[in-house]
């Protein structure tokens, strides 16, 4: 099961919690992707990129994938309600159906980062997770919404442009993982993104998995990158520098039973 653990400090989207931490007798080890992707100003690049980066994760025995916060799209204003798509309507949202198509196809969860959504007039920073027959499993808008300002630094604010989500969502993939889609920037990257992960395992006694586009993206926005998953203890598992890349590491949950 995925799980959002949002707070107003910090700047990630997500999801889901299974409402009790029991891990599944028939499985004790998978592998999961983080696909740390670069984001361009051309939606369809980035339909591709994710496209071809999802194979190959699978191509690695990942069968759960977890994609950025704002993957498809920018993270700038300039972007935001010109990418936005209405998921309503399957037809006209070539990212719903790129993520439906890909789990399908290749019998995995994707967590699909987070993407501008478009409904009833107002603009949403919005995560999909597909489960393996391709079905949308759940639907989460951003609830904390990331509004910052360091003087001589960074000023940025979310709630300008998108509204919060209402509720939590709750989502059961047969998985003890919190995942964290995210954009950090350099600065809270560099002060809390290690950290805060390790600190949310070891609290938990169970997997963090954090995936964060790439620091090349395009936009004025100078993102953090450095996807991660981190163990039960606290551990990093795997992580990335700032580049476009694949991580795929082996999570064993016969840990988190050693570890609780």
């Amino acid at each position: 099961m995925m799980a959002s653990s949002t707070s107003s400090s910090i700047e990630h989207t997500m999801l889901a919690a299974s409402e009790q931490l029991q891990v599944p007798s028939s499985i004790t080890k998978f592998k999961i992707g983080l696909c740390q992707l670069s984001v361009t100003s051309e939606k369809n690049q980035n339909l591709a990129c994710a496209h071809n980066s999802i194979k190959a994760a699978v191509k690695c025995g990942a069968s759960l994938v977890v994609l950025p916060e704002m993957w498809n799209c920018p993270y700038s204003n300039d972007y935001f309600a010109k990418f936005a798509e209405d998921f309503e309507n399957e037809d006209a949202s070539p990212t719903f159906s790129m993520l439906s198509e890909a789990a399908c196809s290749h019998g995995i969860t994707i967590v699909g980062g987070s993407v501008p959504e478009s409904s009833d007039g107002q603009l949403y920073n919005t995560s999909c997770v597909f489960g393996p027959d391709g079905k949308l499993k759940a639907k989460h808008r951003k609830i904390h919404l990331f509004d910052i300002e360091i003087p001589g630094d960074i000023t940025f604010k979310e709630s300008d442009f998108f509204a919060a989500g209402d509720k939590p969502t709750i989502v059961d993939t047969g998985a003890p993982i919190i995942c964290y889609p995210g954009d950090f920037n350099i600065s809270t990257g560099e002060l809390l993104w290690e950290v805060m992960k390790r600190a949310r395992a070891a609290d938990n006694q169970l997997f963090v998995a954090s995936c964060s586009p790439s620091r090349d993206s395009s936009g004025s926005y100078a993102i953090w990158g450095h996807s991660t998953l981190v163990g039960p203890s606290g551990e990093i598992i795997a992580t990335s520098g700032h580049e476009e890349t694949v991580v795929v590491a082996e999570i064993d949950y016969s840990k988190i039973e050693l570890q609780r």
